[in-house]
């Protein structure tokens, strides 16, 4: 056996595949630093939070150990792959109060129809969030919004 095998539990590449398909784009997408705090949520929580810390983004923890709703998350990192959009409206609303006012949220769910896209941007615009950006992927789509009060409505001069 080798000692890399004898240090770790090894994850299936099937895993880590699935991880990193999505973990850069989501990260880019987010404009993450390894020193902000990320929520990371959805059914891959757990695997996506133990990349993340291989990659040296020690501070981000899964929806089921983030501690209590304080305002203390940067950035939430939502995988809402294989999942209704109607689920993703409580996991919202629990998000909400543990993001702090100038945080950004990134959803990524699957490749969907122009009718449930405009149902995601609903969702979150009615959270107080404004949709900065999108993106397309060969394995979804994801959004990128940040809370509205970082964009003030313009004034007229």
């Amino acid at each position: 056996m080798s000692s890399a095998q004898m240090s770790s539990p090894q994850m299936s590449s099937a895993q880590i595949a699935a991880g990193d398909r999505i973990v850069d784009p989501m990260l880019a997408l987010a404009g993450c630093s390894t020193r902000q705090r990320i929520l990371v949520a959805g059914s891959k929580g757990i695997e996506l939070t133990m990349e993340l810390h291989r990659r040296g983004y020690l501070l981000a923890a899964a929806a089921g150990n983030c501690g209590r709703p304080t305002g203390q998350y940067d950035v939430a990192l939502v995988d809402w792959r294989r999942r209704t959009l109607h689920a993703l409206e409580p996991t919202m609303d629990w998000l909400m109060n543990f993001l702090s006012p100038h945080a950004v949220l990134v959803v990524w769910v699957d490749a969907q129809k122009p009718a449930a896209n405009d149902s995601l941007r609903a969702s979150v615009a009615k959270r107080g969030f404004v949709i900065v950006r999108g993106a397309v992927h060969e394995c979804g789509c994801a959004i990128l919004a940040r809370r509205s009060q970082d964009y003030p409505v313009q004034q007229a001069a």
